[in-house]
């Protein structure tokens, strides 16, 4: 049985782990309301975007009229021989299975296409998903487009099925657009000369402290603008999502999404409306400098969602850190308390022993 001094180490050990957990629960629920204002700012102009691209199918001539293809390259559609997975992880851990969800959701998702002749190059943003890809798949350098280049150069370049072709680490601290921005021209390129068939991301969503499930979700090529594409699904269980609720309680934040169907119908009107609106530039020509933007914009939506929902996982799993260390105070100081009257009761028998022999 261990004596007195050391069970008092481990109990002054476990308080300064418990004020650390505490600490950092307070942090990530403060940069979680921050995650959670940004990712509500950026709505508006997403919501708008869609409607105008909306209203320009009706005024804009998408599909040739003869052959009845799209004209557009971002809207042409081709079997599925190479892939682009978009991984977005965390860059630190400390999380609860945040990390852990989202690469057990892309190995199903590479697992479900393997034996079927599909190549998959996987863009990993975030450090723990990139340290778990680099463990089990090569990284191949992308080779510089030009206008020669097609599908051929592509297959030729491959060493794999599955291949790491980039890594985003470190933009997940501050998300900025123009890191979507970047990425999303890269993917867009790639797409436009063949290298690829078709772009899927896979993040987790968030709505709410609550509310959030990991998704792939495929933005090219593009099926219906202003209707996202899910192709899997994976939510939380019950009990984590009852932890979630606990945690949000008490670090004072809310658990219902934000309710935005006010503003998202104010802006659906734009589309909607029976309006001819006069474009300063042909409404083709608009159409095609504003997909893009809609490609980015997605990548954008899905980086900070993702941010919010790796500080809500993680105040999550400091709350519960937090308790298992009051739990594990409250076990301790009772095993000391026991060491302590036992030793005590041994110190008394020894005296009343010895004046028994005494006498």
């Amino acid at each position: 049985m261990a004596n007195i001094l050391d069970i008092r180490r481990r109990i002054r050990s476990v308080k300064n782990t418990r004020q650390i957990t505490k600490a950092m629960k307070m942090v990530s629920a403060a940069k979680l309301r921050r995650a959670q204002e940004r990712a509500l700012a950026g709505r508006p102009y997403a919501q708008m975007l869609t409607n105008v691209l909306l209203s320009l199918i009706e005024r804009a001539e998408i599909y040739s009229p003869q052959t009845g293809e799209p004209r557009h390259p971002l809207l042409v559609r081709r079997p599925e021989q190479n892939i682009l997975l978009i991984v977005v992880s965390g860059d630190k851990g400390l999380a609860g299975a945040f990390n852990t969800n989202i690469v057990k959701a892309a190995s199903k998702f590479i697992a479900a296409r393997r034996g079927k002749n599909i190549n998959i190059d996987i863009e990993a943003v975030g450090r723990k998903g990139r340290d778990f890809f680099r463990r089990r798949y090569k990284l191949v350098e992308v080779p510089a487009e030009s206008p020669g280049d097609g599908p051929s150069k592509a297959k030729s370049a491959r060493l794999a099925a599955v291949q790491i072709s980039g890594e985003q680490v470190g933009i997940l601290n501050r998300v900025d657009f123009t890191h979507a921005r970047d990425l999303a021209q890269s993917v867009i390129k790639r797409y436009v000369h063949g290298e690829i068939d078709a772009v899927y991301v896979l993040f987790n969503e968030f709505k709410s402290v609550i509310s959030q499930r990991v998704v792939a979700e495929q933005i090219l090529p593009i099926q219906h603008i202003g209707e996202r594409d899910v192709e899997q699904v994976e939510a939380p269980s019950l009990e984590e999502r009852k932890r979630a609720a606990e945690a949000a309680l008490h670090a004072g934040i809310g658990i219902r999404a934000a309710d935005t169907s006010e503003a998202d119908a104010r802006a659906a009107r734009f589309a909607t409306a029976g309006v001819d609106y006069i474009y300063e530039q042909p409404a083709e020509r608009l159409f095609n400098d504003l997909l893009p933007k809609y490609i980015a914009i997605q990548i954008f939506r899905a980086l900070l969602e993702s941010v919010a929902a790796e500080h809500a996982a993680r105040m999550t799993a400091m709350e519960s850190a937090t308790n298992n260390a009051s739990d594990m105070i409250d076990a301790l100081t009772l095993q000391m308390n026991r060491v302590r009257q036992a030793k005590i009761t041994k110190e008394i028998i020894e005296i009343v022993s010895g004046a028994a022999a005494a006498v």
